[in-house]
């Protein structure tokens, strides 16, 4: 375990409102310079990125429905139609906390659905359960919608929350999609020995902007 390639696994991100340009261009050099999986950047940022790591390895991965999940189905689906466009090859989209609440399971399938649909062929589709906001049960049933629906991965969290990933929430998850879905860890990922972690209770993805902290093997306040 201690061998593995865990750059080759991190989406190097920046998804904080204040972000500029030149804070982009900087993830991207860093993206390049530690291989990271790819930078992980809001949908305005996805076509400076897609600019800058043009003919490098590192992908352009993007948030929809971010960060609470909340906007309608077909805002989802158009945004990911339109920064698939400008250029992200994956994309990261939330799932409404609600309606999974109050059961409206057929409303979340096809939440999940749409984007599925609209990144198909195109782009990596992940979707965010937002952990911290669920009970047990709950995460299940959100890792099995999103399996029904083709979605490649399941990831823990926004970040933005109140909670971010858990040992235990990545083993619950990976335990629910099988072998062969993908699972990402994201928020509060901050050291070497968190996402180790993260990867030895199943996770196949990191989100993090603690990413070179946790490459260099150091701590980091990073709250994402």
């Amino acid at each position: 375990m201690e061998n593995i390639n865990i750059a080759g696994m991190i989406d190097h991100t920046i998804l904080k409102p204040e972000a500029t340009e030149a804070e982009i261009m900087e993830l991207c050099k860093e993206a390049v310079k530690y291989n990271f999986a790819s930078v992980c950047v809001n949908p305005s940022m996805v076509a400076k990125a897609a600019t800058i790591l043009e003919g490098t390895p590192v992908k352009v991965c993007t948030v929809i429905g971010f960060p609470l999940g909340a906007t309608t189905t077909e805002v989802k689906a158009f945004e990911t139609e339109d920064t698939i466009k400008k250029g992200a090859t994956e994309v990261d989209m939330v799932i409404n906390v609600g309606k999974l609440k109050e059961r409206d399971l057929a409303y979340v399938k096809n939440d999940i659905q749409a984007v599925v649909n609209a990144a198909k062929g195109k782009a990596l589709t992940k979707v965010i359960i937002e952990t911290c906001l669920l009970t047990d049960e709950e995460k299940v049933i959100a890792c099995q919608l999103s399996k029904e629906a083709g979605a490649d991965f399941v990831k823990t969290s926004t970040g933005f929350s109140k909670g971010g990933a858990t040992a235990h929430d990545i083993k619950l998850m990976r335990e629910t999609v099988g072998p062969d879905m993908g699972v990402k860890a994201s928020g509060g990922v901050r050291s070497r020995e968190d996402a180790l972690t993260m990867i030895e209770n199943g996770a196949t993805r990191i989100g993090a902007s603690a990413s070179i902290a946790i490459c260099e093997g150091k701590e980091s306040n990073s709250t994402y």
